[in-house]
């Protein structure tokens, strides 16, 4: 399977990025939104970092009283996301253009990282996954919710067959093992919850080691 790095990924969702939220409306009202929500209840912070900020779908669900830092590595998503923060008045929180992979962070700044349906799209997840561990302060929290290739075997199979040329249009890969990406990258887990049938969707939480 080729290959594809950040380039790849940064224009596939440039391209998108106007249509995104209108493409995802159906799964966002009927799952995700809720989600999202009970994920955002559990965040204290007070200093968050948020990858992978998108179009802002979290924004409208960050808790009052701690400072957000959200990433992206697309100009076109987080272009609309600024928008949606404007509006939304949320004066500590900031939004920066940058690479999961190689991230403009001090070590160990931040008291939890979270990302929502983000590791699909890292080019290198686990390097990603490092890169997290690395800012976030000794017994600081990481909280994914993710889609991942299923547990079942046979859908699991397609889901290899299929993975690179979804990737190739859309960016993301539908067959990534995020579980393991996160141990393998050095996170201690302490919960991971099914939130499908077939383990497609998982809300993982875990913990960097002091």
């Amino acid at each position: 399977m080729p290959k594809r790095g950040k380039k790849h990924t940064r224009s596939r969702y440039d391209l998108i990025a106007p249509l995104y939220n209108v493409m995802e409306w159906p799964i966002e009202q009927l799952l995700f939104k809720s989600w999202r929500k009970e994920l955002w209840e559990k965040i204290t912070g007070p200093q968050v970092l948020e990858i992978g900020v998108g179009t802002g779908k979290n924004i409208p669900y960050y808790p009052e009283g701690i400072e957000l830092t959200g990433i992206d590595l697309s100009p076109g998503m987080l272009k609309r996301a600024k928008e949606l923060l404007a509006d939304r008045q949320k004066n500590r929180t900031t939004l920066k253009e940058m690479d999961a992979q190689q991230m403009d962070f001090s070590d160990n700044i931040f008291d939890e990282v979270v990302a929502t349906f983000v590791f699909c799209s890292v080019p290198d997840p686990i390097l990603g996954l490092k890169e997290a561990l690395r800012v976030t302060k000794p017994g600081g929290k990481l909280h994914l919710l993710e889609h991942m290739r299923a547990d079942h075997s046979a859908l699991a199979f397609i889901m290899d067959k299929l993975d690179s040329p979804i990737h190739f249009l859309s960016g993301v890969h539908i067959a990534r093992r995020t579980v393991s990406n996160v141990k393998k990258a050095g996170w201690d887990i302490k919960n991971v919850c099914d939130l499908t049938s077939g383990g497609i969707v998982k809300r993982i939480d875990a913990r960097k080691p002091h």
